[in-house]
């Protein structure tokens, strides 16, 4: 298993569009982040972006909160509402996220502002609300999220354990005792939509999940590993399947805490006996092109999040999985 094999049918498809977390308007200018003056004269006109220890912020939907549940709206249909800076210079913990249409957004840890008006209950994470913001929206927040997630775990240096304090406009952090250099953490996992080659794909389901939602399977890239090898690897370890022809789709993050998702797609032998691991996978089914197409025309979960009577429930739109689901059931 160390060598994907190229051997297979050929079939390939591309994703009809990016992930939804994998949309940004957001300009990285990492020469600012180091620029002071610019920071401080900036400062006065920026956005912040609040997130609570939870990971969500403040949203605004247009026309109130989507009836048919949260993946209902697709980018566009919400948008961040950001809070004007306060005082001179940036204040502490703040992360310079970038700049978009000449504004600098920046974001901090904090909660609901009741005095404001800020409803709790407006307050969404990335899960809820990331496919439904517009690109800005959704390039702020997961890097926003991504980010504070690495500061609140890195108070201390691998290194020598001693205390670390943030630099770099929240980019970069370095020790007490020897001044090392910490940078924010990304941990690549490899997710892979396993097909027959022909008009079938491979669904899997995890035991915490309720019965009938599936998705395609995924995994973490161990060290000293190639992506294409962890594709192999964690296929073969979760279902005893064997794929070849691994080829690439894109990627999203997946700041939940930390992770990048690399998407492949991947064919296997829809004959050889499916082997579900113990403990990870509950069940494991080949699918139908008809029969994804079908779930995908049924919607998405409902708004209060009750299990209906369909037999197949798919990812959400905010997930990389939704995307190469959706771009699979398109080919003819």
């Amino acid at each position: 298993m160390s060598e994907p094999c190229t051997i297979g049918s050929g079939i390939d498809f591309t994703l009809l569009g990016p992930p939804v977390l994998s949309r940004s308007a957001v300009e990285r200018d990492e020469p600012l982040r180091t620029n002071t003056e610019r920071q401080i004269a900036g400062w006065p006109q920026a956005r912040l972006v609040v997130v609570d220890a939870r990971g969500r912020t403040l949203v605004d939907w247009e026309g109130g909160p989507p009836q048919g549940g949260w993946d209902a709206v697709t980018g566009g249909g919400a948008r961040l509402r950001t809070r004007p800076t306060t005082g001179d210079t940036p204040s502490d913990g703040a992360v310079l996220l970038g700049e978009g249409a000449g504004i600098a957004y920046w974001a901090v840890r904090g909660e609901p502002d009741l005095a404001a008006g800020e409803d709790p209950g407006e307050w969404l994470d990335l899960r809820m609300a990331g496919a439904a913001l517009d690109s800005l929206g959704a390039g702020l927040l997961t890097t926003a999220v991504a980010v504070l997630n690495w500061h609140d775990t890195a108070q201390f240096c691998s290194r020598d354990g001693s205390p670390t304090h943030p630099s770099n406009a929240g980019w970069h952090r370095h020790c007490e005792a020897h001044g090392h250099e910490e940078y924010p953490r990304t941990d690549p996992a490899v997710i892979c939509l396993v097909h027959d080659g022909r008009d079938r794909v491979l669904l899997a389901r995890q035991p915490t999940w309720p019965e009938g939602r599936y998705s395609v399977l995924a995994g973490f890239v161990e060290a000293g590993e190639s992506l294409e090898a962890c594709v192999l690897r964690e296929i073969h370890e979760e279902v005893g399947a064997t794929v070849r022809d691994v080829r690439y789709l894109g990627s999203q993050a997946w700041p939940f805490p930390r992770s990048l998702m690399v998407g492949f797609h991947a064919e296997a032998d829809p004959d050889v006996p499916l082997v579900p691991a113990d403990g990870e996978i509950a069940e494991a089914m080949w699918v139908t092109r008809a029969e994804l197409r079908a779930a995908l025309e049924h919607g998405d979960w409902a708004a209060d999040g009750q299990q209906d009577a369909r037999p197949l429930l798919l990812p959400g739109r905010v997930s990389i999985a939704r995307s190469m689901l959706e771009s699979w059931a398109a080919l003819d």
